[in-house]
């Protein structure tokens, strides 16, 4: 056909189908041997999928030893908690320690090991670890960022972010390269060189791959042809020649789940609920924490024994619980749990109050897009966001790990549910959620966030408080929202420990919080005031007349609290706005006191 280029054509097809000669396939036990050793800095990666089994696996393999990792992480959740029960890690550099699914809150080991010393926390936001880590990929040494200014991260991290000005004045923060020694992920697949597949949401994205000083150990859900790779060649995100190694690891993020979204080839697997609860009970007692990891992590001597505990009914299950559908079921076999009664206990005053003035900001501002934290906040965002859909008024709810324009469905109030993600216009990654959406100049964005402590200025910390070297869970997206938001409507439950005069760490910035709705009633900055004043109060039959509930408000506040000259009584819930709210939520993770 060709004539005298025949030969040199076949040459050329042959070539171009003949498999990648390198072969980097072992077992996950043989490359932790070969890749990993005390004293590293590894960065646990989480471009969505979190690399639990390798976390497994190194654990049992430095367990007793103590080999005073540096771990960074987007954050210290579920299994990770036994890199510092084990006292793998001295040092973590992360956003976040505690537990997170379904609902967020400290976790005892994280709480005594920082009081104790035993470990140094470095503490990140979720827009600015992505952004160190996308310096490294660069080969930049810094990168500016709109957030950790006014924080106390601002001048806690001062070895690593630079504070300058620009040619015009304005103060500009820059965040140092961060670059670990060797970063871990898990994927869906990978050929046998190493080139990676992965499925959105992106969250963090695989920067840290690019930055690494020694590349990357992946696990996998399985190895594939690399024909398969070119067939799906816009979900491949790690070139080979960054990997060391690719380590089969079915199920390799339980007890997270795994979202095939964009691939159906590959089966999907649901959060195991049950699980990280007898986890997140057993780290409560230092007997619990040692049964769970003598049954769950030295018990099992690899990630196969692993699966095998598991069961073969536990993983279809979670299989099923995948479904786009599933939530529908689910619901059905909780529904006679939901409370049906017109009676709103005082975390539902809080939420509906919330919802309702979320609705009346964006409509009277608007905003476009949504940006909710985990709990009671994303709770009222979710109430908010169908009572504008009545209305046909658009707004986008986004999440920070990469949902954008997500319908949330009911059943399960985690925010970063497997249910919500075929639900999304768009799956993406941090940088751009939080670095565009919420932080660009053009972002019509309205920040809903929840609080461990606020103060009168809005101010919020959800880190720690120094004076008792006492842990809270870490910053998340919080500063990042608070420095970018358009405007920052915040919930918190109002007594003395949490409504201080002045937050002792700021975590977010107060100056774009103008309203905080508690379980009693709504403070907000009236005008150009800086301080929060009270604007209104429930009508709860338990607190008595206008007086009275004032002086109830006035005294579980810890300052001085103002009343506004046009102080309003806030109507109860309807039946109908406490039911909205309770089928997100029909195990009360959330709505129970």
């Amino acid at each position: 056909m060709f004539g005298p280029f025949d030969e040199r054509v076949e040459d050329k097809i042959s070539l171009a189908e003949k498999p990648q000669a390198e072969n980097k396939v072992m077992r996950l036990e043989e490359a932790i041997d070969l890749l990993i050793r005390p004293g590293m800095h590894m960065h646990i990666g989480h471009a969505y999928l979190r690399p639990n089994a390798a976390i497994y696996e190194i654990c049992r393999r430095f367990w007793g030893k103590s080999p005073e990792f540096t771990v960074s992480s987007l954050g210290f959740i579920a299994n990770m908690v036994l890199l510092v029960y084990g006292r793998l890690a001295r040092k973590l550099i992360t956003t976040f320690c505690g537990d997170s699914y379904p609902f967020p809150g400290p976790n005892r080991i994280y709480q005594e090991a920082y009081r104790d010393g035993e470990i140094e926390i470095e503490n990140w936001t979720v827009l600015t670890l992505p952004q160190r880590l996308l310096a490294g990929a660069l080969g930049v040494e810094w990168m500016p960022t709109h957030s950790l200014l006014g924080s106390s991260m601002e001048e806690e991290n001062r070895e690593n972010f630079w504070v300058t000005t620009d040619p015009w004045g304005e103060r500009v923060g820059m965040v140092r390269a961060l670059r670990p020694d060797l970063t871990l992920i898990h994927a869906w697949a990978a050929d046998t060189a190493g080139n990676v597949l992965l499925t959105p949401p992106y969250a963090e994205n695989v920067y840290a791959i690019f930055a690494a000083k020694e590349g990357a150990l992946v696990t996998v859900e399985k190895v594939v042809e690399t024909s398969f790779l070119r067939n799906h060649s816009h979900f491949v995100k790690i070139p080979g020649y960054l990997v060391r190694a690719v380590c089969p690891a079915p199920l390799g993020v339980h007890p997270s789940g795994a979202s095939n979204q964009g691939l159906k080839e590959l089966d999907a697997y649901a959060e195991d609920e049950e699980f990280m609860l007898q986890l997140r009970e057993a780290c409560k007692t230092d007997e619990g924490i040692r049964k769970w990891t003598e049954e769950w992590l030295l018990g099992c001597p690899n990630h196969q024994d692993y699966l095998k505990k598991l069961g073969y009914e536990k993983i279809w299950f979670l299989k099923g619980r995948s479904a786009t559908d599933s939530w529908w079921s689910e619901l059905f076999s909780r529904i006679s749990q939901v409370d049906p009664s017109p009676q709103a206990k005082p975390t539902e005053w809080m939420i509906v109050a919330a919802s309702r003035l979320i609705k009346e900001k964006i409509i009277r501002e608007n905003y476009r897009t949504i940006l909710a934290g985990i709990g009671a906040s994303n709770l009222a965002a979710w109430k908010a966001w169908y009572d504008l859909r009545r209305e046909d008024h658009s707004v986008d709810l986004m999440a920070e790990v990469g949902f954008f324009g997500y319908t949330p469905r009911p059943a399960d109030p985690f925010i970063f549910n497997f249910r919500n993600i075929p639900t999304c216009t768009m799956l993406t990654d941090i940088v751009t959620v939080l670095g565009c959406m919420v932080g660009a100049k053009s972002n019509r964005c309205i920040g809903v966030l929840g609080a461990g402590q606020v103060d009168r200025q809005g101010n919020i910390n959800s880190t720690k408080i120094p004076e008792m070297r006492l842990f809270l869970v870490g910053s998340g997206g919080a500063c990042d929202v608070a420095r970018g938001a358009q405007e920052v409507l915040a919930t918190v439950v109002m007594n003395k420990m949490r409504c201080v005069e002045e937050v002792s760490y700021i975590t977010a910035p107060g100056e774009r919080v103008r309203a905080v709705v508690t379980d009693l009633g709504v403070l907000e900055k009236v005008g150009d005031s800086d301080e929060l004043v009270l604007t209104g109060y429930f009508l709860r039959d338990d607190l008595g007349d206008e007086r009275e509930v004032v002086e109830k408000i006035r005294s579980q506040c810890g300052w001085e609290l103002q009343c506004s000259p046009k102080l309003k009584a806030i109507q109860p819930p309807s039946l109908e706005e406490l039911m909205d709210v309770r089928i997100f939520d029909p195990r009360g993770y959330f709505l129970e006191e």
